[in-house]
């Protein structure tokens, strides 16, 4: 029997990234994985630990860390053995981190590298820089982030799958060695 919510549904499809404690949640390939685990479904410590492979107390404090900066919460709660069990969901189907920092990029790239390293099935990995107009650039990222909004089926049967987006503008080379490459055309 499950009890009631301790917590409203989230009100939102989109949460944005941008309070310090949020960042510094993020700051951990750990929680990353534990919010890419919790974007499908509702679960428990045990749940998560053994999904994650990780100790019940480490998972749990993690857990506490990503719900004290408002990026998971108790959607439900159960009567076990005298106890009680707590399901936990990310409060947002999407995350967006509206201006990015180097800790919290490195710390996604380290959980998504975990994750395409315990992968069991092929995945597809490409970097590729594109000369792009401002509008083109626009209407790229628009045209990603609808692909993989679309993409998702409602099915519980199947594997889940990770998709990672980024389209950024790289940093312009200075000093006299761009210089050289720029004026070559490279």
């Amino acid at each position: 029997m499950r009890d009631q919510s301790s917590h409203p549904p989230p009100p939102e499809d989109v949460l944005e990234i941008g309070s310090p404690d949020q960042f510094a949640a993020l700051a951990h390939p750990l929680r990353q994985r534990l919010l890419f685990v919790l974007g499908h479904r509702p679960a428990t410590i045990s749940q998560l630990a053994a999904q994650l492979d990780a100790k019940k107390g480490n998972v749990a404090h993690h857990v506490k860390v990503l719900r004290e900066a408002g990026l998971v919460h108790v959607t439900e709660t159960r009567q076990v053995r005298g106890g009680t069990e707590q399901y936990y969901q990310r409060t947002a189907r999407r995350m967006i981190v509206a201006e990015p920092q180097a800790a919290d990029t490195a710390a996604m790239f380290a959980a998504v590298a975990q994750e395409l390293d315990l992968s069991p099935g092929e995945h597809h990995l490409t970097l590729r820089h594109l000369r792009l107009s401002p509008a083109t650039a626009r209407e790229l990222g628009e045209a990603l982030a609808k692909l993989v909004d679309d993409a998702e089926e409602d099915t519980e049967d199947e594997p889940v799958h990770g998709v990672l987006v980024a389209l950024y503008q790289q940093a312009s080379p200075t000093g006299p060695a761009s210089a050289a490459v720029d004026a070559t055309g490279a």
